[in-house]
């Protein structure tokens, strides 16, 4: 029996009406799937200005003809009552509800009507159907967070049943926790892992120490893929050899979609069939392929809640390859809240600190993870988890390389722990900066 389907089903998501219009939208030729992304477009926003109060008070006099001159909605839009943006028609008790994970800082509970939601299903099973692999029966190693009072807690357990799938927390990343996980893959067929990134790789570093591949334990295992955290290609490579299967990057939202899903020739493929996607720059201007800017995304399904031209908050750019039927995802570089604001008013993608740093501070193994926070524009403080302290000169090399990469006058301070703090769904903020959030607001 398809469980996983079947609770869809059973729970009002017409899966099967949504896979047969994605199937419909793939079939199309290039001419006709031009003109069906331009009638969607021009359809969900004819339908939010009509049913919609708080996205017709965003477009006001603007002409909603005009794609280029309807409003960036941002996540600080979002943060009013949900009852106050659904639009007409619907209500609390007829849309699919969920809250973002606030690891942008800006946290808002958003609604999809069930038709919508049931298409990102349907995209989400025909991807990881390019790795043979399918919700209904492939078995799931899953590295995620979950929730820790009585009822959350018991409801993710029925709903990984129900899924195939069983749950290694993300909160103890210890040497003894990795060995039970050890032990149920030696007793478990899992097809497959799914999860945060930092939690996967801490378990293959785990592995490599004890010079296991997971493979020879778990000989069922076909893929790993990684979601919601950056993947370095080191991690990538790591994963790759200590595995011993294909490392799958996914980039999605919970609020919009499956946003790209790296395809077997290796590129990450950008969801063009539910999902517009734009890359603009400061001024609100679009992009041409090969150049990084705003990530701007419309959904073109859902009816219950407007996200047209949706600033996710992230910086990437789309491959010059890219074509309207297949984008191509060339490079994920961050969040716009992630941007270090230098002594000298520079700015710089956060990630370049965290890069830096990762390629001096893991060289020996000694280092299991860290983070880094911006604290005032000269200090970054690095926060790390090790067996030993790092030695001066560590410290210093460190110092160094971010004064050629950046700029000169840079304070690093450093303090080791025994875990570091995770947010409550389970993911590790890689860097942090109070100054770029107080610059932003």
């Amino acid at each position: 029996m398809n469980l996983f389907d079947f609770s869809l089903r059973l729970n009002g998501y017409p899966l099967q009406k949504a896979k047969a219009e994605l199937s419909m939208i793939q079939q199309k030729n290039d001419k006709s799937f031009e003109a069906f992304v331009k009638e969607k477009r021009q359809g969900i926003v004819k339908h939010h200005i009509a049913n919609n109060a708080f996205y017709q008070s965003l477009v006001g006099e603007r002409d909603s003809n005009n794609w280029k001159d309807l409003p960036i909605l941002t996540k600080r839009h979002l943060q009013q009552p949900l009852e106050e943006r659904i639009s007409k028609g619907f209500h609390m008790k007829n849309v699919y509800v969920n809250k973002t994970s606030g690891s942008s800082g800006d946290p808002f509970i958003f609604a999809k009507d069930k038709f919508c939601h049931a298409m990102t299903w349907a995209v989400i099973q025909n991807r990881f159907g390019w790795y043979d692999l399918n919700f209904n029966t492939s078995r799931q190693a899953r590295f995620y967070g979950i929730p820790l009072d009585k009822k959350g807690y018991y409801k993710e357990r029925l709903k990984d049943g129900l899924s195939k799938r069983f749950r290694f927390s993300v909160f103890d990343l210890s040497d003894a926790t990795f060995e039970a996980h050890l032990k149920k893959f030696k007793t478990a067929s899992f097809d497959y892992i799914n999860g945060y990134t930092s939690a996967i790789v801490q378990f293959a570093k785990f592995l490599k120490r004890h010079h296991i591949q997971l493979t020879a334990i778990c000989p069922s295992l076909k893929a790993c893929i990684v979601t919601s955290e950056m993947l370095f290609e080191q991690d990538k490579l790591l994963l790759e050899q200590v595995f011993g299967v294909p490392v799958i990057n996914e980039y999605g939202a919970s609020e919009l979609d499956l946003i790209a899903f790296q395809n077997p020739s290796h590129q990450w493929q950008v969801n063009s069939e539910t999902l517009y996607v734009e890359i603009l720059d400061d001024e609100d201007r679009v992009l041409p392929y090969g150049e990084e800017g705003r990530i701007i995304i419309t959904s073109l399904y859902n009816r219950a809640h407007p996200f047209i031209r949706y600033d996710i908050g992230d910086i990437g750019v789309l491959s010059k390859d890219s074509t309207l039927r297949m984008p191509i995802l060339e490079k994920l570089t961050g969040r716009t809240n992630d941007m270090a604001i230098l002594p000298s008013g520079k700015k710089a993608a956060g990630l370049t600190f965290y890069y830096i740093t990762k390629s001096i501070i893991e060289d020996d193994g000694h280092v299991k993870e860290f983070i880094i926070e911006q604290k005032e524009k000269y200090l970054f403080h690095v926060t790390y988890v090790s067996n030993k302290e790092l030695t001066e000169a560590k410290k210093a090399t460190i110092v160094e390389e971010m004064t050629n990469y950046l700029e000169k006058g840079l304070t690093i301070t450093f303090e080791r722990q025994e875990q570091l703090k995770r947010s409550k769904s389970g993911k590790l903020k890689q860097f942090s900066s109070r100054v770029s959030q107080e610059t932003y607001e």
